[in-house]
């Protein structure tokens, strides 16, 4: 299939046929693919949970109120947002850009173009997703309020911008998986409906750790999973040329 056709098959499955496993492998390498989806900054403030053993499945499934797409599903995938890994994920793409900069950018840039990427990763982005209990980030709004009566600033820093900030850049991963998955003509369903509390338990996920999306993956069980044709608001109500 071509991309077109792609987007046009994939729909949310309710139903899987269970007679229809997955390969686990190929599941694990759209999970890769996921990662190459476009985030904020780069900061890949993501981890991917990657569902297959029974005991567990069941777990996920009674936290996502024991829907059909996951008491069906083969395996499961749940896109977890992780803030409190900020730090980490900086100074691993500053390593990075470093090394970056010394073996594609011209000599004489080196040492302004090192600084810059110095700047953003070693006290923006720390700056930016530091929390502490709402104060920070009232802070961060306080200043960029001030200096947004003399330039134009990116003012949604608060602390729960930035997490509205990393759960976007977590679903932009989970629709790459998605995609890549019904490339391989697999079947999706993504879900919002959970309960986060047992599902972190079962996961074993840190306390500042936050569920982003569960992905319910299998083969449509023939028409039973798809309930008619997929409705789309006329596509004159929400494109705007300007």
């Amino acid at each position: 299939m071509n991309l077109s056709e792609i987007l046009h098959h994939r729909r949310s499955v309710r139903v899987f046929d269970k007679q229809k496993p997955l390969d686990t492998e190929k599941v694990r390498e759209c999970i890769e693919l996921s990662t190459l989806a476009p985030n904020s900054s780069n900061m890949q403030l993501w981890e991917f949970y990657h569902i297959t053993d029974p005991e567990l499945k069941e777990k996920v499934s009674h936290a996502c109120l024991k829907q059909s797409a996951t008491s069906t599903a083969d395996q499961m995938v749940v896109f977890v947002t992780r803030q409190d890994l900020y730090k980490e994920r900086a100074k691993g793409i500053l390593a990075f850009e470093r090394e970056n900069i010394k073996k594609y950018s011209p000599e004489e840039r080196h040492a302004k173009r090192i600084k810059q990427r110095e700047m953003y990763y070693g006290r923006i982005m720390p700056f930016l997703y530091s929390r502490f209990f709402g104060l920070l980030g009232f802070f961060r709004v306080l200043m960029t309020q001030t200096t947004g009566l003399f330039r134009t600033i990116v003012r949604q820093v608060s602390e729960n911008d930035m997490k509205v900030v990393i759960h976007k850049s977590t679903a932009l991963a989970a629709q790459t998986f998605m995609i890549a998955m019904a490339n391989e003509g697999y079947d999706t369903c993504p879900l919002e409906g959970f309960d986060s509390k047992v599902l972190k338990k079962a996961l074993k996920l840190p306390r500042r750790a936050e569920i982003n999306m569960v992905i319910a993956c299998g083969v449509r069980d023939g028409n039973k999973g798809i309930w008619g044709e997929r409705y789309r608001v006329p596509f004159e109500k929400v494109y705007r040329k300007l």
